[in-house]
């Protein structure tokens, strides 16, 4: 092979970039930044990073080819408890066939203030550890020593990827406030990057061009004269440019969690690469923009996807059985969904690819998602009923921001029955036909058929989850109240309930019951329905509750909904830039008879009222009446409707939930009887 021919063949392997930034601050911890008790901006925050740099380049190895080397520096201050779990670092590495990333050049010191002196203490081998998070990635973590309250850490390592076509995503937001970052990307002329911006800081990145040089060793075999066979090698180089994308930042303040969010990762400020393009000297360009149409196919076409759905000999002798009383499409497939959702274990991991295999997950009884799933389909098939993997990110995995393969990590199942598509997910003992696990509730997912057809697919519930309490009073002249009350809880309040409960035993469940509520007290309790997912869960309980109301001379005060009543707004901020997701539509209703005490007349109550949402998003209906002399009769009503309200509708969103907390807290008033008065009629409303 003639020189320059093996020049270019080796320079297809590579994506070169050379040093790193000398990074002269590590170790220079001032006193002021060990004196500091609260960070100025944010006095709320348990710790901030002081100084952070990130410097991604790449590199030429001759014997490895192309690498990416992320070189991490950060400084952390921690003021209080809350913080030490800054202190605490991870970062995943992924786990290929043939190769992996690797973390190396680990170092780090915790430095506290002891007696007006500095003490330094050494990260030690012992204080780091490695697990398997799957089979596709493992986690490096290190705990920094003897952190207290005040202590400054500071660390660096670098990430070494062999996966030079991929670059991580760039985040610029962390959950604490950020002093000063200082982040470099530094990428060959070479490649051809499309970059995605997502989140809600002012990001002014600078660009600019550096020259590289790649140097390589060839290799000429003489075929004949003085010396035939013999071979002579010889040093080249080539000289490039470097595209550089800069980012310094100061006082980026932290992302802090806010109610009814999908995913407050969704919003974090982040930079995310797709590579388009890759063209060397003398080569041909190389095209790796993609579509959905592309990624669907890369992913249907593995043996661990597609295939699986077509092997069916290992239920092949037990699918007569599940089937053979069922007289209609939707009765197998109810058979068919039971049978796996009972005789199948997720194993916790998430993924559209299967782990095991659906046969050996099978027979062994234990699988990931898409080993479930995808054996549901499998047997859905089988049984005679059309039926397709809808891919899936869940909440945490974020909202794709352009076609790729990490986009998705989750697989259900939708089937064709009469006309209509359920979406299954078996992978929970307690989903059902139409209702998925509540990670997997994230906008839309793609419907995937063999013969390339992609549909959209909504995932967000349309059938309202309630918890409706039905509520029977009698309260005494002291103020003290007893009862019975029944709580039904449907769709997927019934499914978070059966989630979170099922596992206690009556007692712990009653101990977390009463002491969301001080004074409560829980004579009996039976619970109906808790294993059988297709009915609403029915709660019955007798309770006795103490000063429910403020008795004052010969007038007694209470609030008719008692401890039921919003006291909290949820939403707290003056501005939000997020948009409100309420997960699913949602209903919680109040209906409650009370009995004022003997010798009492109802002076006056609360006038009823309606608040409606525009657009159809939700109501609240308030009424409180008098239905005889000692009997108040009382409904509170809120609805939601719409799963994701956004931002621009906050405050109208705040105002509401305002209104029904003033509402809930007003008051009813009664009189004490005295002797020479009629109990006759009383003033309703006010």
């Amino acid at each position: 092979m003639r020189p320059r021919q093996q020049f270019f063949l080796t320079l297809a392997m590579l994506c070169a970039a050379f040093g790193y930034a000398q990074d002269i601050k590590f170790g220079k911890i001032t006193s002021e930044e060990l004196e500091e008790k609260i960070y100025p901006n944010d006095s709320t925050a348990p710790a901030a990073v002081l100084y952070r740099d990130l410097d991604v380049r790449y590199h030429y190895n001759e014997a490895t080819g192309f690498q990416v080397i992320t070189a991490v520096h950060e400084r952390i201050k921690i003021y209080d408890q809350e913080g030490f779990d800054y202190a605490t670092i991870a970062q995943r590495l992924y786990q290929g066939k043939s190769k992996e990333e690797s973390l190396s050049k680990l170092k780090g010191y915790t430095y506290n203030l002891v007696n007006g002196e500095v003490e330094k203490t050494k990260l030690k081998g012992s204080d780091t550890f490695s697990r398997d998070v799957n089979k596709y990635y493992k986690e490096e973590t290190f705990t920094m020593p003897q952190v207290k309250e005040g202590s400054v850490i500071e660390y660096q390592y670098n990430v070494i990827s062999p996966y030079s076509y991929s670059l991580d995503d760039i985040v610029l937001q962390y959950d604490i406030p950020i002093r000063e970052q200082h982040i470099k990307i530094a990428i060959p002329e070479y490649y051809s990057f499309k970059t995605k911006m997502k989140g809600y800081l002012g990001i002014n990145p600078s660009y600019g061009k550096e020259s590289g040089k790649i140097n390589f060793t060839t290799t000429t075999t003489t075929r004949g004269g003085m010396n035939p066979g013999g071979s002579t090698m010889r040093n080249n180089s080539v000289d490039y440019f470097i595209n550089t994308t800069t980012f310094s930042m100061k006082e980026v303040p932290a992302l802090e969690e806010e109610p009814f969010v999908n995913d407050m990762d969704n919003y974090r400020s982040v930079i995310s690469y797709e590579l388009q393009q890759v063209r060397f000297p003398g080569s041909a360009m190389e095209d790796f923009s993609t579509s959905w149409e592309k990624v669907v196919k890369t992913i249907y076409d593995s043996d661990n996807f597609g295939r699986q759905m077509k092997i069916d000999r290992y239920y092949k002798d037990v699918l007569p059985g599940l089937i053979a009383d069922a007289s209609s499409e939707k009765e197998k497939m109810a058979a068919v969904f039971k049978h796996v959702q009972e005789h199948m274990t997720w194993n916790s991991y998430n993924g559209y690819f299967t782990d095991k295999g659906v046969k050996e997950a099978y027979e062994e009884k234990s699988g990931n998602i898409a080993d479930i799933n995808l054996m549901l389909i499998s047997m859905l098939r089988s049984a005679g009923i059309e039926a397709n993997p809808v891919l899936v990110s869940t909440r945490d995995n974020g909202i794709p921001l352009f076609p790729t393969v990490d986009g998705f990590n989750y697989v259900i199942a939708a089937a064709e029955v009469d006309g209509a598509r359920i979406l299954l997910d078996a992978a929970n003992s307690y989903t059902k036909p139409n209702l998925i696990r509540t990670p997997a509730l994230n906008w839309d997912g793609k419907l995937v058929k063999e013969d390339g057809t992609i549909l959209s697919v909504s995932l967000f519930p349309t059938r309202p989850s309630a918890d409706i309490y039905n509520i029977n009073v009698e309260m005494d002249a002291g103020g003290d109240i007893s009862g019975k009350m029944r709580i039904v809880h449907t769709e997927y309040r019934a499914y978070g309930f059966r989630n979170s409960n099922n596992s206690l035993s009556e007692e712990e469940y009653l101990e977390d019951f009463e002491n969301e509520q001080e004074g409560l007290e829980v004579v009996e309790y039976d619970v109906k329905n808790s294993k059988a997912v297709g009915k609403p869960v029915m709660e019955n309980l007798e309770f006795i509750m103490e000063n429910q109301a403020n008795v004052a001379g010969d007038k007694i005060y209470f609030a008719p909904l008692f401890y039921h009543a919003l006291t909290t707004n949820p939403f707290k901020r003056e501005e939000r830039n997020y948009p409100i997701d309420f997960n699913y539509p949602w209903q919680e209703k109040y209906m409650l008879n009370i009995s004022i005490p003997e010798g009492f007349e109802i002076s006056s109550y609360p006038e009823s009222v309606k608040y409606a949402l525009p657009n159809d998003t939700g109501s609240f209906i308030y009424r409180v009446g008098k239905i005889s002399d000692n009997h108040l009769q009382v409904v509170a009503d809120i609805k939601i409707n719409r799963v994701v309200i956004p931002s621009m509708e906050y405050a109208v969103i705040k105002k509401f939930f305002k209104n029904i907390i003033e509402k809930e807290a007003e008051q009813v008033v009664l009189t004490k009887i005295t002797s020479d008065e009629h109990t006759g009629s009383a003033a309703g409303g006010r």
